[in-house]
């Protein structure tokens, strides 16, 4: 017989190692890494206005990271909670069998009644 307290037929525990970036913190870290992006594409507007006269080839592709950096900054800030999203083990157990009926009575409502004779 087994005395050790670990049975391997038991459900296991769930690791908080593998717990989800709350919300709040995912949002944070999306808004940084959109903000960063923006930065390397401003930039990017900057060096090619610099370079438009002296270096024409770093100008066009100045340009063109310019206009592709705002596609891939949107894909990158939005990737980050979907990547962590898997099967969600349930909370409570769901009760099979319905809820009672409850049958409501017809109620009449009135309005106030106003003294008209003064």
């Amino acid at each position: 017989m087994n005395t050790s307290p670990w049975r391997r037929d038991a459900a296991r525990a769930e690791s908080i190692t593998r717990a989800r970036t709350g919300l709040t913190r995912d949002l944070r870290g999306r808004q940084r890494r959109y903000l960063a992006a923006m930065l390397v594409r401003s930039a990017c507007v900057v060096v090619m206005a610099v370079t438009w006269n002296r270096w024409p080839a770093l100008a066009v592709c100045a340009l063109v990271g310019a206009g592709g950096i705002p596609y891939v900054a949107v894909v990158v800030a939005q990737a980050g909670w979907r990547q962590h999203r898997g099967a969600r083990p349930a909370l409570a157990r769901v009760n099979e069998e319905p809820a009672a009926r409850v049958v409501l009575e017809p109620t009449l409502i009135l309005p106030p009644e106003h003294n008209t004779a003064d």
